[in-house]
């Protein structure tokens, strides 16, 4: 029973499976983090999600997503949600690049991945969808982080990164998480005072930016400037802010579905290094989290789920090959969320929150 999956979920949100099941009418929000080709491991599991889960919800779903997360929330508020996903996958995991490839080709690349993953009418669905109601992060450069000239940006965000070690708040100097967002001015997240937040509709003319804004990871994409409706300014990567995300998922009496790549929570990018900085477990208390099990991943080519890295350390033929294997083993991954749903195997093995690094 759920031999591919480790579920963890907060207090409030355990109690309520064990004594209910596992139903899709009990989510109020769906959150994707960042994290590149990690998610891969998750593409099989997305597919039972958002073509059969989520399909059977009454109710309109929240999501809320950074980097390749808000790609993928992204994917389930078009009209047919695996297909998009479907060419997200191959899209991005067949993608190829030449030998010492710039920011300029990366980012046309990029560009071209999600053009094709929408196809013609997907932001217009995106931005229109009411069952589905999408919410993106995109992190604007504040101060001479804004700059045209690549060593102020650099500058900017080497002391970001130092500031951050004292205290995350002081992120607020540096960027302005934006969140874009279908609900305007309804977004539950309207107040967040974390870290400094301004609020921008999500727009049929603004969300390729935003999708491409929210992955523009520093010293590999090019940041994006000036989208439409927003601030004007330098956008970049909504992982600065929110790489797997320590807020308040403002989910009322109902629960958070959280499918990430790792029972590790980190906060933001600059947090990846600071061991001492983890989410709070308050902000857990009424989330699911789905992530592949240990035992899983050492089956995995390499025994390790997909990253960036690979791009370096893997030639393309191989890295291609090693990332199709991936997804395809992440098929048991919604075999097992089926069966739980299903038949209630395994709920009794549901963890809770804090015992996620045992």
């Amino acid at each position: 029973m759920l031999s591919s999956l480790s579920i963890y979920a907060g207090p409030t949100a355990r109690a309520q499976l064990l004594e209910q099941g596992v139903t899709a009418a009990q989510f109020k929000v769906m959150v994707g983090a960042s994290g590149g080709p990690k998610w891969f491991v998750l593409y099989g599991l997305d597919r039972y999600l958002f073509g059969n889960f989520l399909q059977e919800r009454t109710e309109p779903l929240l999501t809320l997503g950074s980097s390749a997360g808000a790609w993928r929330m992204c994917c389930l508020a078009t009209a047919d949600p695996v297909a998009a996903i479907d060419r997200l996958a191959k899209l991005y995991s067949e993608e190829r690049y030449s030998d010492t490839p710039t920011q300029r080709e990366i980012t046309l690349k990029a560009e071209a991945m999600l053009a094709g993953t929408l196809g013609p009418t997907g932001a217009a669905e995106i931005a229109s969808s009411e069952r589905f109601l999408t919410t993106i992060v995109a992190d604007r450069s504040r101060g001479f982080g804004s700059s045209r000239h690549k060593g102020l940006q650099t500058a900017s965000l080497g002391l970001a990164a130092l500031a951050n070690v004292i205290s995350r708040r002081s992120l607020s100097f540096f960027f302005e998480r934006t969140l874009f967002s279908t609900q305007g001015i309804e977004s539950p997240w309207r107040s967040a005072d974390d870290l400094r937040t301004t609020l921008v509709p999500l727009r049929e003319d603004n969300v390729m930016q935003a999708m491409m804004a929210t992955g523009a990871i520093p010293y590999v994409l090019e940041g994006v400037r000036d989208i439409p409706g927003a601030p004007a300014g330098l956008y970049w990567d909504g992982g600065m802010t929110d790489y797997h995300f320590d807020m308040d998922f403002h989910a009322g009496d109902g629960l958070v579905l959280y499918p990430h790549f790792s029972a590790e929570v980190i906060p933001g990018w600059f947090d990846k290094s600071l061991p001492w900085r983890r989410a709070h477990a308050q902000h857990y208390d009424r989330v699911v989290l789905v992530t592949p099990s240990k035992e899983f991943v050492a089956t995995l080519p390499n025994g390790k789920i997909p990253d960036r890295k690979d791009f370096e350390k893997l030639g393309a033929d191989e890295r291609i090959r090693c990332w199709r294997e991936v997804l395809k083993a992440s098929e048991r991954l919604a075999e097992d969320f089926a069966e739980l749903v299903e038949s209630g195997a395994g709920v009794d093995r549901i963890r809770p929150f804090s015992e996620r690094d045992r």
